[in-house]
Formats: structure tokens, C-alpha cells, sequence
């Protein structure tokens, strides 16, 4: 997105005036920061300009410095180079020149060719530009960060030539794959054995992490191989290598995963893990037959991202103190349910870490297991070997526990037994797949529970989903429509207190940076679970729950648009009415 700046007669004006100065005047820098960030110059003998100075003390972010300076330049800013450019232009430079200077070709109209440029005020580089290109240029300002973010996007598909190169400043000690034993077949096992394609592999995997990716696709096309991370939920392009190496990208990872290289007509899943940072890091990975190839998707499960305590993932005060109390239940089975990749696991492991004492012996079964909890006993399910939930349940409670955690409930028999752990003194928990917290009750009634004993057994039942949470860094007031503005009303937010990301370098243009849960909790009490015990509909339990203290999805997630975490897009688009 290119926006405008000022007029010419405000270019003139503002010419002379230092960076300094116009941060202040515009409000993104006070007096003090100021001194401080000159003093700090002066004190490293001016090696740096002023710009670096400020974003490297942090007293404001990089969009706000080269904002700023566009405007002082009388050109546009562009916050979202990457979507901008156009591949076939960004040949008009070498790889080299483009790396070397911090531009980017963007798009060439009618002779003139426009280039984002970090420094609008490099005549020469325009000049350079223009002579190596043979054309008129328009400079338009980016961040570095977009800048380079764009580069690693597109070089790779505009220059193939340098793939041997990509990414040399990843050290040994930072990261490497932990070998197994490979499957030997010749020509296939040398050509994914080639420095390129294991240099571009490590580099998709090592970047995934850096970035807080949760997957990574690998995708072909027919003329074309893209590849795609999942970021907070959402799924934007990395890069595009080129499409003669998707047979040797695909056997790199089936070899580092000990899957069949030969076989490509059937799915198959494997793992693989790798040191980065000196932690390890397990990547599931599983492979599908296509119209153009095989398609290679990545589960990156970072531990790091699964250390979160109870009081980060965005409950609200008296929805915890409630939800800590339903933890310390001596007994009974407490479920936390949503789709796939709405963070029940990150919540129990949470519930887990909090309640773990030398007293206590707490037991897991996963599928798989996600994160290390220490002083806990966990195991994972192997289907192949026939070890599943129900016999590892069965197990288990043969090894004396106190507490237990069942990765899913997912059928008849395993429903079976976590209900009779509960009524045999054990506090179980365990997630299922429905899309609410009073759905949970007749899903465990169709798995075969019967009504009396899940009346019996159940303590609690947590909904959840993710939302983005808006850029901290971009974050301004928005005004929402006379629709949107009376939805938030109706459910008791504050329809002027809405916010947005308005999209910066450090979010990607997006105006989102992380996730935050909003829940539903329901806490059963004497007069729900009679109803429960007397087979009562959905329907009729959702009408007792409407009068209570109970709180739905949605009327949690318009609590936390109303405190400017999020958006009441996203709290749409995760939650039904």
C-alpha cells in the first residue's frame, strides 16, 4: 500500500528541518528522548545517524522514523512492499546491487520505474539506479524490515542462481537436524543430499521458528512452488523457489523424517526434530499426493511457545479464579474443547504446570506430546504399535495416579473410561472437538456416557478460541459502522472504545502481532447437572445457562475488543451466534 504525503509547499518547509524536530512536533518523540538519543550519538563519535540512534533506544519504532522522514522528503511510504512489487521488474537489478543498497524494484509504468529505498535522500542511489536500469525513477520510503522481508521473498524465485548461498549466516551452534538413519535410493537421496536444497530446507525451517510459525506449506503448482507459514492463525506466502526443485524439497524432508522417498502415490506422516538456540524443537510432518506433486506441510511444536502461565492467556479475573478452583477439584473430568488450533493444549499444559506439586502424581497421555512438563509422567499414543488412548488409559491408572490428562476424547471407550477414572476419585481432563462448552454434554452423551454419569463426574467445561491481538506498535482508534457499532452495543461494549492496526514492519503490514484466547467457561451447578442427569436437550440447557453468570464466546471476545486487544472482525469470525 503506497500512501501519500505532503504537498510540495510542505516538502519545502520541511526540508531543513532535522528528524529530531519533526518527531517531536508530530508527537512521537519528547524533548528528553531527544537529548537522549543526540547525546547517545555524540557519545559513539556520530557513527550512526540519527534515525538508527532512536529506533536502537527504542524511543520510537521504525515506521514512525521513516514515516517521518518520507514526509520530510516530499515522497510516498509504502507499507506493504512485498504485495506490492511486481517479480518480473525486481531483475532490473542484480541480486547484489539490491542487497547491498536495501531496495526494491517495485513496478514500472510508462517509463518510470518506482523503487522503495530506506534513505529517500540518497540522490546518488537514484541516480545509480537509474543509470543500471535505463529508466526515470520515482523513489517511494519502506522500512528496512519490510524491505528485507520483501528481498528474502522474491529473490529466491527471481534469482535461482543464488539458492546455494541462501541464508550462510544460520552458525552451527544455532541450529542443526538431529540425523536418523536414512532410506538409501540413489538419485533422488543425492539430489535432496545437495548443499542448495538443504540450505533452502534449513532456512524454511530455521525462519518458521524465528517467526512463530506454527506450520509450513509447501505447496506446488503447475508452473510455479510456493511456500506458505501459518502466523498467528493466518497463512501468508514465504517465498517462491523454483518449481524444478519441489521433487528434491519433498525428499529433503521425507529423508530428515525417515519417510519412503519412492512412494509419492500414497500420504504419509512422519517427524523429525532440530537443535535452534540450544533447545529442541519438533517438527510432525505430513505429505498428500496432488494434481502437481506431492504437498508438504510442517507442524512446528516449539516448547517455548507452550510455557505460558494461566494469567497470560487472557482470562479474565473472575473467569480464572473460577477456572482455578474447577482445577483444584479432588475429582471429576474437566474438559476444554474447540477446533483444531484454538489452543486447548497450550490451556491444559498451563493447568497442569500451575497445580504440580511434589504431593501430586500427574500422568498424560498425547497424540502428540506438544511440550515437556517437569515433574510430569508423559506418554505418547503409538498406533502402529498399538498403544491408544484407552489401553494407555488403562495403564495408567494402574501406575496410582492423582491426576490425569487424556490428550482427546474421541471415542466410546476412552469416554468410558475417563468417566469411571473420575468416579474412582481421579481428576481427569481431556478436550473434545464441539463448538461450544454446553455442546460438550451431549457429545459425551453420543460417545455413550450415560446422562446420569456425566452428571455425576463433570466439573467444568472450557470454550476457546484465538483471536489476533492488534500490533501494539500501529495500534489507533477506529471508528466502527452503525451495524458493527450496534452489535458491540447489544452485547455490552463500548462501541467508541474500538481500535485497529493501521500495519508497520514489525506485524508485516497485517496490524495483528500475536494471539489471545476468549473463552466460555461453564461451571456446572446443582440445578444444571439434574437437568443434565435427566437428558434434557441442548437446547434446554442453553436456555438455563442464559440467565446466569455464564458468558458465551462472543460476549467474552466483545470484553476484549472493549479493552483494545482485538478487533471486532476477529471475534466474528471465530465465534458463531
Amino acid at each position: 500500500m503506497i500512501e501519500q504525503t505532503h504537498n510540495t509547499s510542505d516538502h519545502e518547509l520541511m526540508t531543513d528541518v532535522p528528524l529530531g524536530r519533526l518527531l517531536v512536533a508530530r508527537g512521537l518523540l519528547s524533548e528528553e528522548d531527544l537529548d537522549r538519543a543526540l547525546t547517545w550519538q555524540s557519545d559513539h563519535g556520530h557513527q550512526h545517524l540519527l534515525g538508527e540512534v532512536i529506533q536502537r533506544l527504542e524511543l520510537a519504532t521504525e515506521d514512525e522514523v521513516v514515516r517521518t522522514l518520507a514526509e520530510s522528503y516530499g515522497v510516498p511510504f509504502v507499507s506493504q512492499v512485498a504485495k506490492t512489487a511486481d517479480p518480473a521488474v525486481i531483475e532490473l537489478l542484480s541480486r547484489e546491487f539490491i542487497e547491498e543498497h536495501r531496495v526494491l524494484p517495485l513496478f514500472l509504468v510508462r517509463g518510470v520505474l518506482t523503487v522503495a529505498v530506506v534513505e529517500p535522500s540518497n540522490l546518488i542511489l537514484s541516480e545509480d539506479i537509474a543509470r543500471i536500469t535505463g529508466h526515470e525513477v520515482q523513489v517511494v520510503a519502506a522500512t528496512r524490515t519490510e524491505i528485507e522481508s520483501a528481498i528474502r521473498s522474491w529473490l529466491p524465485a527471481a534469482n535461482v542462481f543464488v539458492i546455494d548461498d541462501i541464508y550462510e549466516d544460520i552458525a552451527e551452534e544455532d541450529f542443526s537436524v538431529i540425523e536418523r538413519e536414512a532410506t538409501e535410493l540413489s538419485d533422488l537421496e543425492e539430489v535432496a543430499g545437495h548443499g542448495p536444497v538443504v540450505k533452502l530446507v534449513n532456512y524454511l525451517i530455521f525462519t518458521a521458528v524465528q517467526e512463530g510459525a506454527s506450520d509450513i506449506h509447501i505447496e506446488p503448482e503447475d508452473h510455479r512452488l510456493r511456500v506458505r507459514y501459518r502466523v498467528d492463525g493466518r497463512l501468508y506466502e514465504k517465498l517462491s523457489p523454483p518449481h524444478r526443485m519441489h521433487a528434491a524439497i519433498a525428499s529433503r524432508v521425507k529423508i530428515m523424517s525417515n519417510l519412503d522417498i519412492s512412494e509419492r502415490r500414497v500420504p504419509q506422516d512422519g517427524d523429525f526434530n532440530v537443535m535452534m538456540e540450544g533447545r529442541p524443537i519438533d517438527l510432525r510432518v505430513s505429505t498428500m499426493p496432488g494434481k502437481h506433486g506431492e504437498k508438504v506441510v510442517i507442524r512446528i511444536i516449539d516448547s517455548r511457545n507452550n510455557n505460558l502461565t494461566l494469567d497470560q492467556l487472557g482470562f479474565g479475573p473472575k473467569m480464572l479464579e473460577t477456572w482455578r478452583a474447577i482445577g483444584a477439584c479432588p475429582n471429576g473430568v474437566v474438559l476444554v474443547t474447540g477446533p483444531t488450533g484454538s489452543g486447548k493444549s497450550t490451556t491444559l499444559y498451563s493447568v497442569l504446570s500451575e497445580i504440580n506439586s511434589e504431593d501430586k502424581n500427574i500422568s498424560t497421555i498425547e497424540d502428540p506430546v506438544e511440550a515437556r512438563l517437569p515433574g510430569v509422567n508423559q506418554a505418547q499414543v503409538n498406533k502402529k504399535a498399538g498403544f491408544t488412548f484407552a489401553g494407555a488409559l488403562r495403564s495408567m491408572l494402574r501406575q496410582d495416579p492423582d491426576i490425569m490428562m487424556v490428550g482427546e476424547v474421541r471415542d466410546n471407550e476412552t469416554a468410558g473410561i475417563v468417566t469411571q477414572a473420575a468416579l474412582t476419585g481421579h481428576l481427569v481432563f481431556s478436550t473434545l472437538h464441539t463448538n461450544d462448552a454446553p455442546s460438550a454434554v451431549t457429545r459425551l452423551v453420543n460417545l455413550g456416557v450415560e446422562p446420569y454419569l456425566v452428571a455425576a463426574t463433570l466439573r467444568g467445561v472450557l470454550a476457546q478460541r484465538l483471536v489476533r491481538k492488534i500490533c501494539p506498535h500501529c495500534k489507533a482508534k477506529a471508528e466502527p459502522d452503525e451495524r458493527m457499532a450496534a452489535t458491540i452495543k447489544a452485547a455490552g461494549g463500548d462501541p467508541n472504545a474500538v481500535w485497529q492496526g493501521a500495519g508497520c514492519g514489525r506485524c508485516r503490514g497485517t496490524g495483528y502481532a500475536g494471539r489471545i484466547g476468549i473463552f466460555e467457561l461453564l461451571a456446572p451447578d446443582v440445578e444444571f447437572l439434574e437437568a443434565v442427569a435427566a437428558g434434557e436437550s441442548i437446547q434446554s440447557l442453553r436456555t438455563r445457562l442464559s440467565g446466569s453468570a455464564f458468558h458465551t464466546l462472543r460476549e467474552d471476545g466483545w470484553s476484549k475488543v472493549a479493552a483494545g486487544l482485538t478487533t471486532p472482525e476477529e471475534v466474528l469470525g471465530a465465534t458463531s451466534q
